[in-house]
């Protein structure tokens, strides 16, 4: 071969790994791809993570935020979707209380409020109690609170939620009380000093038989956008909040609501398939909070006990899937579970990606599944014939940098 084929062959070689690595190095990263979790480049909705529980110590991107149900299909009513709900969405790792003491109390997340909305979190749930002559995020010693297991005043992250529900105007939120507030009209003027009584659903619009809610799209019309409910049945005739347990039914939680193949409900809520209530609460979390096995209780375990729980509800999917440490996942996670759910609710298909855009209920475009590229090229693929043939990831994942640099090196040197 004359020469200058040859430098041609390798200059045009250089140029093509150069600017190949360039672009993998600097694209954004898909789930399942090994990643840094010093400079997380995985793709929007993802985080790097790792899930050592389960032999997964390779970084890898995993799923924190659920397809917006109402992106694919609008305008049905409020009880055939399904909203990823955070358990004790104020309880976050590394908290330090307002009061001045550290906190001891176990923790249930790893971000704040105000991050969870904007993940994708629709349902929040928080416990409430007097204290310091105020209402506080507090974990329950006795039903009482206090300074170890004081999280924050209330109003703090209820202002979270409401500054969210300004900005995003389509987007409806529900918030659980765990309610210790005993103060007169307690709940009532903290939710008022917040500024989120305007947004809030009425008691007399709920329906008490069973039958659907309004549609999202007359809740974001008349902009009752929050949804309250309270564990105190008292609260519905003397401040107008709901009892939760009139309209919803609720599996059990903790470890009891963990077991294989059942799903039981809780003490406070009717039978699973009660078809009086029109809304379906899964509970899936330790009962001791665990961060480091909450990523195998957010993934595979997640959507068979979602399957068990739809059985047990009389063929219904839940409308909120309330976890812990819910970016926490070895996979699709917490997010794909709600994602399947709102899938067969709202279109008929086994996820929601696969919904055609406000199409015929059944019309799913479901991708069929391509074959992993080669683990290598072969001799007569490498590049100008030279025998100079590399690996490529089965997943698509890009090369490293040492990689890339010493293949540019090699075929510099070889330009003589």
């Amino acid at each position: 071969m004359p020469r200058f084929d040859h430098n041609f062959i390798l200059f045009t070689t250089i140029l093509f790994v150069s600017n190949l690595c360039i672009f993998q190095l600097s694209s954004s990263l898909k789930i399942g791809e090994t990643c840094s979790t010093d400079d997380n480049k995985c793709d929007a909705g993802l985080r790097c993570g790792t899930c050592p529980a389960s032999g997964n110590t390779r970084p890898r991107c995993t799923r924190v935020q659920p397809i917006n149900p109402t992106s694919k299909v609008n305008g049905l009513p409020f009880n055939r979707y399904s909203w990823l709900t955070t358990h004790n969405s104020y309880a976050l790792s590394g908290s330090k209380s307002p009061s001045g003491s550290p906190v001891l109390g176990p923790a249930n997340q790893e971000d704040d409020v105000a991050t969870q909305l904007r993940n994708g979190v629709r349902g929040l749930m928080l416990d409430m109690y007097d204290f310091n002559n105020d209402i506080w995020m507090c974990h329950s010693f006795g039903g009482k609170c206090y300074n170890i297991t004081a999280y924050q005043p209330a109003i703090n992250v209820l202002r979270e939620i409401q500054k969210f529900l300004e900005s995003n105007p389509t987007e409806i939120v529900t918030i659980f009380i765990e309610d210790y507030v005993t103060s007169p009209n307690g709940l009532t003027g903290v939710f008022g000093a917040s500024g989120l009584t305007k947004y809030m659903f009425p008691l007399t619009r709920m329906p008490r038989d069973g039958g659907d809610w309004p549609t999202i799209t007359d809740m974001v019309t008349q902009n009752q956008r929050l949804i309250v409910f309270t564990s105190k049945s008292a609260k519905e005739s003397s401040e107008g909040i709901a009892y939760e347990w009139s309209f919803l039914v609720e599996n059990q939680y903790g470890r009891d609501g963990q077991i294989a193949g059942s799903c039981t409900n809780r003490s406070e809520s009717l039978a699973m398939n009660t078809t009086t209530r029109s809304l379906v609460l899964q509970n899936y979390f330790s009962t001791n909070p665990n961060v480091t096995g909450a990523c195998i209780d957010n993934s595979a375990s997640l959507i068979t006990m979602m399957n068990t729980c739809k059985n047990a509800s009389g063929g219904r999917w839940p409308n909120y899937i309330a976890v812990d440490f819910y970016q926490r996942s070895d996979g699709g996670g917490a997010p794909e579970a709600v994602d399947v759910a709102n899938g067969y609710m709202t279109c008929g298909c086994p996820n929601i990606a696969y919904c055609r855009t406000n199409a015929t209920f059944g019309t799913c475009d479901i991708p069929v599944l391509s074959p992993p590229p080669p683990a290598q090229l072969e001799q007569d693929e490498s590049f100008g014939g030279l025998g100079l043939s590399f690996a490529t990831h089965a997943a698509g994942q890009p090369q490293p940098l040492w990689f890339c640099l010493a293949i540019v090196t090699t075929l510099i040197l070889l330009v003589k």
